[in-house]
């Protein structure tokens, strides 16, 4: 036989098999026609047709009937899902993602351990497999031990793990030399390195650590606000007063068991140390976007009674100088402490974080607050509720709306491309780069039925992420007038979190991955969007529940 003779033999063998493989059924398709409704059903069927009509199926394709189970997810049928999934991993038992779908099956029936049990089998057959060690250091972390204030770790091993932070701070996250310079961010390393001693306590470590995350300046990358921190700080060490940073002065806002201080006044020093110089010290262990100082403010009070202590060195007393008096006022420990409910600058939504409300026939509030976090099938929820409402604005004729976005700390683009559809006079790109996503060039046209009359956005501190990029664009295009602080984002931020732990002390810590620009680019990437107006809270205004911003704006309007 030549060689061509060879050749033509074996592509029709190719041929041969290629058109039989493609002409077996669909296994999947078949159990679902056969018996979707009862799965102890469809698995017999299933091991009968493998028995007696093998080669008719494609039973070598491990995505049959991993496609089944979750479908069978999809469609809430979470038991019937664990069935199929655990068939898959006995027909593919070296399928690392065989068991990570199982894990999945078994994490959303509140089964953690036989979850776990998937997860890691999943990590032995493939190191690699980002999303089982991702899943793995979440449930780690929602059962971390919170009672590790006092412990003490081997020097080593602080130092590992101060080590660790810091490559994987400048190695995950794509900039983090942008806003402080790699020569002093590795000073810092090393300043921090050197303050380790034998008896370093786990509570001190964390706080050099969120110093060090600090320092990549990108509000995707932190410990989680202060929640380890403060969880695992004991009650008596605890600042004994709710307090709030209001145009970098610090008022008194809750005097808790501390008689002798009034509400609303405002310290000047704290066991001596001038207000400005701890404010400094505190933000410096806050995560913000560049040189953003809104994000940092302590907008929840609670926070406030563990940052303190922490920037402080965790002192058993304190003793406080307040304005117009002539003496210190000494401080009782607390006792027993249970922290404020967080405040937020509107009232009109209630416990909701979506609401549409109404001025008088002409001015309309939409407010979306807290969260824009409608990802995946949650974005429905967004889309219908800003369908509905613009539909409902639309009917009612309205002429002002105000758009309130306080308090929102961003979500995925979709929720920010979808929204300004509804502003728009022309089709826009939102995104020029938007790694993680399919949104970068991406054209979004105007809705027919997008709002043409005058618009007011209302902004803070807290607003970073995407509630950046929708505010670059309204200021860039000059789509609104804004009222309110400086955001505490722009067109610019890198997303995509993921959450690490250091491998000695178990600390939580997330690092932005993911560069994302809006094309309204055109500003400091340092600095928040600017309001038209800048409008802010004053401690009376906090105290007495008065919404300033909303004031100003709504007498803005009348003005007209």
């Amino acid at each position: 036989m030549n060689i061509y003779k060879l050749m033509l033999c074996l592509f029709t063998l190719f041929i041969v098999n290629e058109c039989q493989s493609q002409a077996k059924k669909s296994i999947k398709n078949v159990l679902m026609e056969k018996s979707y409704n009862d799965i102890n059903e469809a698995i017999d069927y299933y091991r009968n047709l493998k028995k007696e009509k093998l080669e008719h199926f494609n039973f070598e394709d491990e995505n049959e009937l991993n496609n089944l189970g979750y479908q069978l997810l999809n469609d809430e049928r979470v038991e019937d899902a664990i069935k199929i999934f655990t068939l898959l991993t006995l027909e593919f038992p070296k399928s690392y993602n065989a068991y990570d779908s199982l894990g999945e099956a078994y994490l959303k029936n509140g089964n953690q351990n036989l979850a776990i049990k998937n997860y890691e089998k999943s990590l032995v057959l493939n190191a690699k497999n980002e999303n089982a060690e991702r899943i793995l250091v979440s449930l780690e972390f929602e059962n971390r031990n919170k009672n590790k204030f006092e412990q003490v770790y081997q020097k080593q091993q602080y130092i590992e793990d101060l080590d660790k932070l810091a490559y994987n701070l400048t190695t995950v996250n794509p900039h983090p030399y942008k806003f402080m310079p790699k020569e002093d961010f590795w000073r810092v390393v090393n300043e921090k390195k050197s303050l380790i001693t034998d008896n370093t306590t786990y509570g001190e470590f964390i706080w050099h650590c969120s110093e060090l995350v600090s320092n990549i300046n990108c509000v995707h990358s932190g410990l989680g606000y202060f929640n380890q921190e403060s969880e695992m700080l004991p009650v008596e060490l605890r600042f004994p007063l709710e307090t709030r940073f209001i145009d970098k002065k610090l008022f008194v806002t809750k005097p808790l068991i501390n008689s002798n201080v009034k509400e609303g006044v405002e310290i000047l020093t704290i066991n001596g140390v001038k207000i400005e110089d701890l404010r400094k010290e505190i933000f410096r262990h806050i995560p913000s976007q560049g040189h953003i100082e809104t994000g940092k403010k302590l907008f929840y009070s609670a926070y406030g009674t563990a940052y303190i202590a922490y920037a402080l060195g965790f002192p058993e007393k304190y003793t406080i100088r307040v304005r117009d008096s002539k003496s210190p006022l000494k401080l009782e420990q607390l006792t027993i402490y249970e922290p404020a409910k967080r405040h937020f600058a509107t009232n009109l939504c209630e416990s909701k974080d979506l609401c549409l409300d109404y001025v008088d026939d002409k001015t309309a509030i939409l407010t979306i607050i807290n969260s824009g976090a409608y990802y995946g099938t949650r974005f429905s929820i967004f889309k219908d509720f800003i369908d509905t409402s613009f539909q409902e604005i639309q009917s009612k004729n309205i002429n002002y709306l105000i758009i309130d976005m306080r308090s929102n700390s961003g979500g995925p683009g979709n929720t920010g491309a979808y929204l300004l559809q509804y502003l728009v006079e022309e089709p826009f790109i939102y995104k020029t780069v938007a790694e993680g996503s399919n949104m970068a060039g991406q054209s979004f046209k105007p809705f027919g039925n997008r709002f043409k009359e005058e618009v007011y956005f209302l902004i803070d501190g807290e607003g970073g992420s995407t509630t950046g990029h929708i505010l670059s664009f309204i200021k860039q295009r000059k789509l609104a007038t804004i009222i309110g602080e400086e955001l505490g984002g722009n067109h610019f931020c890198t997303g995509g979190q993921r959450l690490y732990k250091l491998p000695n002390t178990d600390v939580f810590y997330y690092i932005g991955r993911n560069t994302n620009i809006s094309s309204a680019d055109n500003f400091q990437a340092d600095r928040g969007i600017m309001p038209d107006y800048f409008v802010t809270q004053s401690i009376e205004d906090y105290l007495d529940n008065t919404d300033e911003v909303m004031n100003y704006t709504l007498k803005h309007i009348h003005k007209k």
